[in-house]
């Protein structure tokens, strides 16, 4: 199956990486949905453009907890382009804490979208790879899972790592079927969310000291996390699975090992 074969969704697409991994795999020739669980403006937005420079592009909301919600909304796709052929599983939340300010609903939360969407996911497109037997799904997990040294993220570090292990464990399942399933870990990539909340001084300082932590001097942007999710999800990398892959410009702030 060629590019202009493929029918992929973007969990979380409308913003920050989703939008950067939409963009990408409609320029390769790919159909995409861009799914959106509130920013139905900006899911939108993306799908006129790409559909202005000759793409083919949907916007579908569906808040990926909701096991339901995503049965419904692949089956949308299907009825406007075919089964879904690559899955980017992208949707994901964030809530600071240490083990001081722990909040158990908060964590709960993250859980259920950054680990239990992603099954929720898998579950709905997995027949139709099957049939087809050709799939490609990426999971965008952290180098947070990793062992990153930056303060506050443990308990999403905890669901990014969860996240990382249904990856293997799904490579297993699925292998036989002719599905790849891989990960990118990114490191600080230059979002709007990421940026949330702080000044301009506070948000430019964050950089400065972050591309200091890294071998190549400088933090990242969307559009580097869109190219190594287009590798794994492109046709020709059907013998690579199982794989997570640091995308985060060489960090050295590791707390171990």
């Amino acid at each position: 199956m060629g590019w202009r074969e493929q029918v992929a969704l973007v969990t979380g697409g409308g913003r920050g990486i989703g939008r950067a991994i939409a963009r990408r795999l409609a320029r390769e020739g790919a159909a995409v949905c861009v799914n959106y669980a509130t920013r139905a403006d900006a899911a939108e937005s993306l799908v006129a453009d790409i559909r202005a420079h000759g793409g083919r592009a949907i916007a579908e909301p569906a808040d990926v907890s909701d096991d339901a919600a995503v049965e419904g909304m692949v089956d949308r796709i299907a009825s406007e382009f075919g089964s879904v052929s690559i899955l980017v599983n992208n949707a994901g939340v964030s809530h600071p804490a240490t083990l001081e300010t722990y909040d158990a609903e908060k964590l709960a939360r993250m859980r259920q979208v950054n680990v239990d969407g992603a099954i929720h996911t898998i579950r709905a497109v997995m027949g139709g790879m099957r049939r087809q037997r050709f799939g490609r799904i990426v999971n965008v997990t952290s180098i947070a899972a990793i062992g990153t040294a930056m303060p506050g993220n443990a308990f999403y570090a905890i669901t990014k790592a969860e996240l990382a292990v249904l990856t293997l464990r799904s490579a297993l399942e699925l292998g036989p079927h002719g599905i790849t399933v891989n990960a990118v870990a990114p490191g600080f990539i230059r979002t709007d969310m990421v940026q949330r909340g702080q000044s301009e001084e506070e948000w430019q300082a964050r950089i400065r000291q972050v591309a200091e932590q890294a071998m190549m001097g400088r933090v990242g942007d969307p559009e580097d996390v869109a190219n190594a999710v287009a590798f794994f999800a492109s046709p020709d990398s059907g013998w690579i699975t199982a794989q997570v892959l640091a995308v985060d410009g060489g960090r050295m702030d590791y707390i171990g090992h």
